[in-house]
């Protein structure tokens, strides 16, 4: 036997060694040792805590961020209580177009629709930011509009039939304007700056929008630079779940007219006295 098991390899176990290997393996493990790995659990829960604050404070900052909705400027678009999931990432792959209802921070321009009291401690104010990062809150400097004239748009109220025209093409509101509201009360004749957005709220008899800051730096206008991104899905109440999609009226090619082509209009502008002058020059 031996010498067959040298032929073979090296020489195999009793087995009373496998049992006892075996044995080893499924002995049920000591009660400290329950004890221990529970308390490893609870070591581990604030790091997890934290950590999944981390994560989900780069995904508000720069993907996705919830927004409370405070007040009746949206109506009936958007209903007080509201909670709307706003795209960060849109408008690095596209233009801000119109028709789009957009977040925008007022900071150093327009004043609150709202007023919140000031936090009485830090602890009040911790809390305070932490709901307003993550849309159980509202923020003060914070607002929603939709966007009705973009760059270069001459956005006039009122047409003979009470309608708002954007470079001379009236638009329907019909589907978004707050049931017996007009397109607006109020007289007004702009051409929006470059990189700047006229802004409207769809409960036109009594949003803060564009109308009510045309005194200020752009006329009522608003900075692109200060839009934090697009509204476009409804998630509470459950009840009220929806998409927030650009209406069908933005779509009129006659809209593009002048505001979506400033550029290339300036662009033209410029070339046509360069090319004159160079033919100019060739015949000399």
């Amino acid at each position: 036997m031996t010498s067959e098991s040298q032929e073979h390899g090296a020489a195999r176990r009793p087995v009373e060694d496998e049992v006892d290997v075996v044995a080893e393996e499924t002995q049920k493990p000591a009660k400290g040792e329950k004890q221990e790995k529970k308390g490893s659990f609870w070591k581990e829960l604030p790091v997890l805590i934290v950590v999944a604050l981390a994560l989900a404070l780069i995904i508000k900052t720069f993907v996705v961020q919830a927004f409370y909705i405070p007040s009746e400027s949206m109506e009936n678009t958007l209903l007080t209580n509201d909670r709307v999931l706003v795209n960060k990432l849109v408008y690095h792959t596209r233009d801000i177009e119109r028709g789009d209802v957009v977040v925008f921070s007022g900071v150093d321009s327009w004043d609150g629709e709202f007023q919140l009291e000031e936090p009485s401690n830090p602890v009040e104010g911790f809390f305070r930011w932490v709901g307003t990062a993550f849309g159980i809150i509202p923020g003060e400097k914070d607002y929603i509009k939709r966007v009705i004239g973009v760059g270069g748009d001459h956005v006039k109220c009122c047409d003979s039939k009470g309608r708002i025209t954007v470079n001379g093409t009236p638009i329907d509101e019909e589907s978004y304007l707050y049931p017996g509201d007009v397109p607006s009360d109020e007289f007004f004749d702009v051409t929006v700056p470059p990189g700047r957005l006229w802004v409207m709220g769809d409960h036109r008899s009594v949003s803060l929008d564009s109308r009510s800051h045309t005194g200020d730096p752009g006329g009522g206008s608003i900075p692109e630079g200060q839009v934090i991104g697009r509204a476009f899905v409804i998630v509470w109440p459950f009840n009220r779940f929806d998409t927030i999609d650009i209406p069908d009226t933005f779509a009129q090619p006659a809209l593009q007219a002048l505001g979506g082509s400033v550029p290339l209009v300036a662009g033209f502008g410029m070339a046509v006295p360069l090319v004159l002058v160079r033919r100019r020059l060739r015949r000399r």
